[in-house]
C-alpha cells in the first residue's frame, strides 16, 4: 500500500475510533445517570417544584432548566406542545439548574412570580424566554433587563421584587442544586421521561420516546 494510502487509512481508523470512543462514553454516561436516579428517586422529582399539565398524567417529564440557555428556549415551546397535544397524559416539572451568570437572580425572579399563581409563572417564564437574546446572549446576561419584559404579563411588580427574597425561593435553589450532584447533572436541558434519560436529544427524540412511554402508561397504541 502506497504511504498517502496508508496516511488516509490511519487517519479514518482514528475518527472512527474517537466516533466510537465518543458513543460508548455518551452511553455510558447515560446508563449512569439512569441508574443514579434509580438509587436517588427523591432527588428526581420534587413536590415544590413547577409543573405543567395534568397532575394524574402517567407520563412525567422532568427538565433541568436555566432561563439563560439558549436549547432550553428553543425546546420550551415543543414541550408545551407535546403536553397540549397528549392532553391530560403528560405533565413537565421544571428543575433549575443554574449554570449561566445570573440564572439564579432570574429564577428568583420567576418563582417570586409564581407566588401569584401558576398561570402567572408561565406567562412569565415565556416572556423571559421571548427575550432571552436580549437579556442574556453569547455568554452576556443583564438579569436585571428581565423586569422590563414582565409589564404586559400583568405580574406585581414591586411584590415580586419583595418576593424573590423570601427564605422558601433561596431553599428551593440550594435543593435543586443539591440533587443536581446527586445526579450528576452538568448540562441543560436534561430531560427525564418516567424517570429514564431522554436517549436521543432532539425534540423528534423527545416525541418518541413520549410515545412509548404513553402506549406503555395507558395501553394504547401510539404512531411514530
Amino acid at each position: 500500500m502506497k504511504r498517502p494510502y496508508i496516511v488516509i487509512a490511519s487517519a479514518l481508523v482514528l475518527v472512527l475510533a474517537f466516533a466510537g470512543g465518543a458513543y460508548y462514553f455518551k452511553t455510558q454516561q447515560t446508563q449512569e445517570i439512569g441508574w443514579l436516579v434509580s438509587a436517588e428517586e427523591s432527588a428526581l422529582n420534587r413536590s415544590s417544584s413547577p409543573s405543567l399539565g395534568a397532575e394524574s398524567a402517567k407520563v412525567q417529564i422532568v427538565e433541568f432548566f436555566d432561563p439563560a440557555c439558549e436549547a432550553c428556549r428553543m425546546m420550551y415551546p415543543y414541550v408545551k406542545s407535546l403536553i397540549h397535544t397528549n392532553d391530560g397524559k403528560v405533565r413537565l416539572t421544571l428543575r433549575y439548574a443554574t449554570f449561566h451568570d445570573g440564572s439564579d437572580y432570574v429564577v428568583k425572579v420567576l418563582e417570586a412570580a409564581r407566588m401569584q399563581g401558576q398561570d402567572m409563572y408561565w406567562k412569565a417564564l415565556e416572556a423571559i424566554l421571548a427575550n432571552q437574546q436580549t437579556w442574556a446572549t453569547h455568554g452576556r446576561t443583564d438579569p436585571l433587563l428581565v423586569w422590563s419584559f414582565l409589564g404586559g404579563t400583568g405580574l406585581d411588580i414591586p411584590k415580586a421584587k419583595q418576593d424573590m427574597n423570601d427564605p422558601r425561593i433561596a431553599a428551593i435553589l440550594k435543593q435543586d442544586a443539591t440533587d443536581l450532584a446527586i445526579l450528576k447533572i452538568n448540562k441543560t436541558p436534561s430531560f427525564f421521561i418516567n424517570g429514564k434519560p431522554l436517549n436521543d436529544f432532539s425534540p423528534n427524540g423527545l416525541r418518541i420516546q413520549i410515545k412509548r412511554e404513553i402506549s406503555a402508561a395507558y395501553h394504547v397504541n401510539e404512531s411514530n
